[in-house]
């Protein structure tokens, strides 16, 4: 606990020293950036060393009179520092040399932001009462809020930073009362009170739903998930990577912590909710994914996506845990808890890539990127590995997660509800199909921007990122590579935090740091180090092969050009192209606008905007109506004195007759 909070009190120092030299972007890059990643390593070596440890209790004498912060390091919290801790020390190296002059608000402020963003992150986790939850959940939003619009002078990017903090106060209200209702009448807002209240089914159930709501607009769960593809593009690339890969893990973290935890009793079909909103969630934004032309809002309807795998999930552990099936349970929380840390590195990664070519290129659109492999051969190979764990390909992490998803749902037994037992085997066909699509939309992803041919000259200039970057980077990259080859070492870990959620649970892990046995090894085993030394033997022995055959002979002959002699670099396939089957399978997802050219016109033109169902069929509607009801609300200020007095007068009464 005093490390975790050493490293919380270096970010904020940090923060503040940012402000002595608020101008000097080589201070605040090459001094201040580097050291938040050492405190970051810090709070992720303090929390892998409280994992295994018995919970820790701390107050500081913080906020108001009488209501002091009260901290807990227990293993569920202790699990989410550390993918916090690991994932800022990446993206803090990175940042140390992503930010330029010029980019917003000053390099001293936007250091004090992210370090507070960071350090309110770790608050929500330590936090033990609804009152410093809810102070650092506050603060959280706020400093992301000011980091999302740090180019504030552009109206786009301010539009996406209210749409950001609308959703994030209705998910903040929401929880307000959650904790409200978990209090059971004791007006005791510390956790341990709201552990020991007594709930019936019906206000465990409003607890619960109000806790849906507020996480769920925290991670982006469908359907509100819309300040996500408007605020990640908005967002500096640093600040996405944190957002997508750690912000969205505080719901997580916390709809746990109400569902598993404060809750007394779990009924099953609040598992059955989650696991179909996850599961929509994720097809959802696959599908969105598909037909994406700018490569930060790509990134981020594949974050809807992991998030829908997340929840689903999360609704499969509950509803398991609810039937008394605890090794099942186990296995499917174990699959959350897993994928939960994949993402955080993964998409990372990603974003921080992204980051690198909007430098390199000033290009957002993939309509207009392609060949960079050769320019920028370190964020391209670095970026290969993300995508690759991404899909889901062995040996990376990202398989592993999904694979033991997928496991939790094949050894389902007959589960004694009718409904859920005909749910399961629908949601690991939705769950298959979602893994296959999401595989599709990285290839397009990797393959327009990094393969084929320059699309515009001036991408011919791109240069590859820096010492710092590349360190950053590397990093992350590491991480999905280590997380993918030794699953077993990670259960290991994760049987702790397991063992605290749900109690005496079984310990999954069976096998050894060869072999992954989540249950029964008559059922399935994955090895991944025996798939990468024979994926390794395989490629050897075609080295050899042809060596031998060939004689070590290399033959240059020009590329197949499909008969057209003439080969251009806007012949290549584009992302429209790789998102057009999609947008005719799942055309009644999107809402689509069509510009069709006829035979006769002279300058023909082909447009097509995908938008999004839910935007125009209730978002804005509600706008609409609020808008509605403020104008007429308006009236009221445009009178006289004498009707002023008259409408408090009224309000008086009214409110004494209510009284009386």
């Amino acid at each position: 606990m005093t490390l975790a909070l050493a490293a919380l009190l270096g970010w904020g120092l940090i923060g503040l020293l940012g402000l002595l030299r608020p101008a000097s972007l080589v201070y605040v890059g090459r001094v201040l950036f580097p050291l938040g990643a050492l405190c970051a390593l810090l709070l992720a070596l303090a929390a892998l060393a409280a994992l295994p440890a018995e919970p820790r209790h701390m107050i500081l004498p913080l906020g108001l009179p009488g209501l002091p912060f009260s901290l807990r390091l227990d293993p569920l919290s202790a699990f989410f520092l550390f993918l916090l801790g690991g994932t800022a020390a990446g993206v803090s190296a990175f940042s140390a040399g992503y930010f330029r002059a010029g980019d917003g608000a000053s390099p001293g402020l936007l250091c004090l932001q992210y370090h507070a963003f960071l350090a309110s992150m770790a608050l929500v986790m330590l936090a033990d009462d609804a009152y410093s939850f809810m102070v650092s959940w506050e603060t959280m939003a706020l400093a992301s809020f000011f980091l999302v619009t740090t180019q504030h002078r552009i109206p786009e990017i301010r539009s996406a930073g209210f749409l950001y903090l609308l959703l994030a106060h209705l998910g903040a209200i929401s929880l307000l009362l959650c904790f409200g209702v978990l209090q059971g009448g004791s007006w005791q807002f510390s956790f341990d009170a709201m552990r020991a209240a007594h709930l019936d089914p019906t206000w465990s159930s409003v607890a619960f739903l109000l806790a849906m709501l507020g996480f769920g607009a925290k991670a982006g769960l469908v359907p509100l998930h819309v300040w996500l593809p408007e605020a990640h593009p908005a967002a500096p690339s640093p600040v996405s990577a944190l957002m997508s890969g750690v912000m969205l893990k505080t719901a997580i973290y916390g709809i746990l912590r109400v569902s598993f935890d404060l809750l007394p009793v779990q009924q099953w079909w609040w598992g059955a909710l989650a696991l179909a909103l996850g599961l929509f969630s994720a097809l959802f934004g696959v599908v969105f994914a598909a037909v994406q032309t700018d490569m930060k809002r790509l990134l981020a309807y594949s974050s809807i996506e992991n998030i829908g795998i997340v929840f689903a999930g999360f609704g499969l552990a509950l509803m398991f845990h609810a039937f008394g099936m605890s090794a099942l349970a186990a296995l499917a929380l174990a699959a959350t808890l897993y994928h939960c840390l994949n993402h955080a590195f993964f998409k990372s990664l990603l974003f921080l890539a992204t980051g690198s070519v909007l430098h390199a290129t000033h290009e957002r659109s993939l309509g207009k990127l392609g060949g960079l492999m050769r320019r920028m051969p370190w964020v391209a190979w670095l970026a290969l590995i993300g995508t690759l764990a991404i899909a889901g390909l062995p040996p990376l992490n990202g398989f592993v997660s999904e694979w033991l998803l997928l496991q939790s749902f094949l050894f389902t037994p007959e589960i004694p509800q009718p409904f859920a037992n005909m749910l399961v085997p629908l949601g690991a066909a939705v769950l298959a199909l979602t893994a296959a699509l999401a595989a599709y939309v990285m290839v397009k992803f990797y393959g327009v921007i990094f393969l084929g041919r320059m699309r515009e000259p001036a991408l011919d200039e791109a240069r590859d990122c820096g010492r710092l970057e590349r360190i950053g980077l590397a990093w992350l990259a590491l991480g999905c590579v280590v997380l993918g080859l030794v699953p077993s070492v990670v259960l290991g870990y994760l049987d702790q935090v397991i063992g605290s959620v749900l109690g005496n649970s079984p310990a999954l892990r069976e096998g050894s740091i060869w072999l992954l046995v989540p249950l029964s090894e008559h059922r399935a085993s994955y090895s991944p180090i025996v798939f990468l030394l024979g994926s390794a033997l395989v490629l050897a022995l075609t080295a050899l092969v042809a060596k031998r055959a060939y004689h070590g002979r290399v033959r240059r002959a020009p590329a197949w050009d499909c008969g057209f002699a003439g080969q251009t670099p806007r012949m290549q396939d584009t992302a429209e192209g790789f998102g057009q089957p999609i947008r005719h399978i799942f055309g009644p997802f999107f809402r689509m606008r069509r510009e069709l050219p006829t035979p006769f016109d002279t300058d023909p033109v082909y447009r097509v905007q995908v938008e999004d169902r839910i935007w125009s069929a209730f978002y804005l509607p509600v706008a609409n109506a609020v808008l509605a009801v403020a104008g007429w609300v308006g009236h009221l200020q445009r009178g006289r004195i004498s009707a002023y007095l008259l409408y408090s007068f009224v309000t008086l009464l009214t409110l004494l007759v209510i009284v009386l």
